[in-house]
């Protein structure tokens, strides 16, 4: 174990995704492409949410916090991973990676409430369609976005002030294109069981009951469509939750295989790769699988552009 440095590090380096360093204009390409791609996507969905009335339903209000959230998620780590590649420089600073490991974990925190908070909006609209407007009102649906902000925030911040606490030596390389708080945690000198535990412990208990409520939801939801007599009801009411459906589908299963491959492989390079799925795919596919399969917001996008042309 390396001596540890009592005074604060300045700096850490991020090796990126890639070890051959030639292969870097690719990197640079790739992730510039996901990020435009991410950020005009998302982008699009707003404008397209906010323009047009018929889109200002609490599905669609959570659908817009969704993409904002995407957005704010992405340009967490891309942008200074460009900044880094453009620059051929490794570093980041101290503050820069706490900042990184703060605004990573409020987002996808975020993500993680919102798609519960989306999950139980088809439950009520499918089992409970003659309550919907009475139970999902426009004031409900703020404190439940506001709730998952104030929740968020005071995880992030939890994990921000025990990584302060951590003390560093000379190894202050991250495996990584991003401060990844395990990497992180990885690289201290200084008993650092209590922050894995804690760290560990709230994975799992704010992806696990998030998840166990999608799964309630979902499971009600199933029963209801089964109890629709015609062929034509089920697929109309399947297909108000498929896209959301396929959304959680990635997001979990791209983020917990890779803290789950991690726990088991101890392969950073590997890890680091994988951890692309859920920062910039999953992200990037949301804008995608939202407008392909729904035609409320297929119409209102091509209203906006007419409006623009």
């Amino acid at each position: 174990m390396d001596p540890c440095n009592k005074t604060r590090v300045s700096e850490f380096l991020l090796l990126g995704i890639l070890e051959d360093k030639d292969l870097q204009h690719l990197t640079y390409g790739l992730f510039l492409s996901m990020y435009l791609v991410t950020v005009f996507g998302n982008m699009l969905i707003i404008l397209a949410i906010f323009s047009d009335l018929r889109l200002h339903t609490p599905m669609y209000f959570f659908l817009s916090n969704l993409s904002f959230v995407d957005i704010c998620f992405i340009s967490t780590t891309v942008p200074k991973a460009l900044v880094n590649i453009q620059t051929q420089s490794e570093v980041i600073t101290y503050a820069g990676c706490i900042a990184q490991i703060y605004f990573f974990l409020l987002f996808v925190e975020l993500d993680n409430f919102l798609l519960t908070i989306m999950a139980y909006d088809r439950y009520v609209a499918i089992c409970h369609p003659m309550h919907y407007t009475v139970i999902m009102n426009y004031q409900f649906c703020g404190l439940l976005v506001l709730v998952s902000w104030i929740v968020s925030v005071l995880h992030a911040v939890f994990q921000g002030l025990m990584m302060l606490q951590l003390s560093f030596g000379t190894q202050l390389e991250i495996p990584h294109y991003f401060c990844e708080p395990n990497q992180v945690v990885q690289l201290t000198c200084s008993d650092s069981f209590l922050n894995e535990l804690v760290m560990y412990f709230t994975l799992v208990l704010l992806a696990t009951v998030p998840l166990a409520g999608i799964f309630y939801s979902y499971s009600k939801i199933v029963s209801s469509i089964r109890a629709i007599s015609s062929a034509q009801g089920k697929y109309k009411a399947f297909s108000t939750c498929a896209s959301h459906l396929l959304v959680v589908s990635l997001f979990y299963c791209t983020g917990l295989g890779v803290y789950l491959s991690s726990a088991a492989n101890h392969s950073s390079q590997a890890s680091s790769t994988a951890s692309v799925l859920y920062t910039m795919v999953t992200p990037m596919l949301n804008p995608f699988i939202y407008s392909l399969r729904n035609k409320d917001v297929k119409s209102a996008l091509k209203k906006l552009f007419g409006r623009k042309l």
